[in-house]
């Protein structure tokens, strides 16, 4: 029987193997992100379709120690042969987040959780934000990096690409706190289900 996990390995699979790369983290991004998610201070944080690593990295450069979760093994593989030498490096694990049992995952919950241009391609968006939560401490944040439909010239055939407004409300529905920032074709979300008292200023 064909599954939900092997569906998305089937398919993200090939592009890692076969050398397909995709857009990488900037100054920009790199800032946003620093800013909405603080110093790492070893905080446990979670990538989930973290590709080749690239923001898992990140997030270990700043002093998190993260875990980088992808349904694709080659990505996985890629993401560890950049480790660099000896130090604290990055968990990798290949694992589907939207079917696999994550009882798997080397921590039961975390302070920080991201997903960086993969929501968009998730399913049951319902669900997947229903095993964000089951993982996210109490006071953590959800960090998001997505792109947003429209946003490309009328002529590009990727302008329908990103998550569409009834997608992004649904995102964004059921947390305390809500702040976005734009960088060209992308949103990036920081969600928190803080305390009333934490709330941070909404969108």
């Amino acid at each position: 029987m064909t599954t939900a996990s092997t569906t998305a390995t089937a398919y993200w699979e090939p592009l890692w193997s076969q050398g397909r790369r995709y857009r990488q983290l900037d100054d920009s991004e790199n800032q946003l992100l620093e800013q909405h998610l603080g110093a790492g201070r070893g905080r446990l944080a979670l990538d989930i379709g973290c590709g080749d690593g690239s923001l898992t990295r990140r997030l270990n450069e700043i002093g998190f120690r993260p875990t980088g979760i992808d349904c694709s093994p080659s990505a996985v593989a890629l993401a560890a042969a950049q480790d660099p030498g000896p130090g604290r490096v990055p968990v990798w694990q290949c694992m589907d987040f939207t079917t696999d049992d994550l009882a798997t995952l080397p921590e039961p919950a975390y302070p920080v959780i991201t997903c960086r241009l993969v929501y968009r391609w998730i399913d049951d968006k319902a669900a997947f934000l229903d095993r964000v939560r089951r993982l996210l401490a109490p006071g953590g944040t959800f960090w998001v990096v997505t792109e947003i439909t429209g946003r490309r010239p009328a002529t590009d055939p990727l302008q329908n690409l990103g998550i569409t407004p009834a997608q992004a409300e649904l995102l964004t529905t059921g947390w305390s706190a809500v702040r976005t920032a734009d960088l060209d074709v992308l949103r990036c979300y920081a969600l928190r289900p803080c305390p009333p008292c934490d709330l941070m200023e909404d969108r």
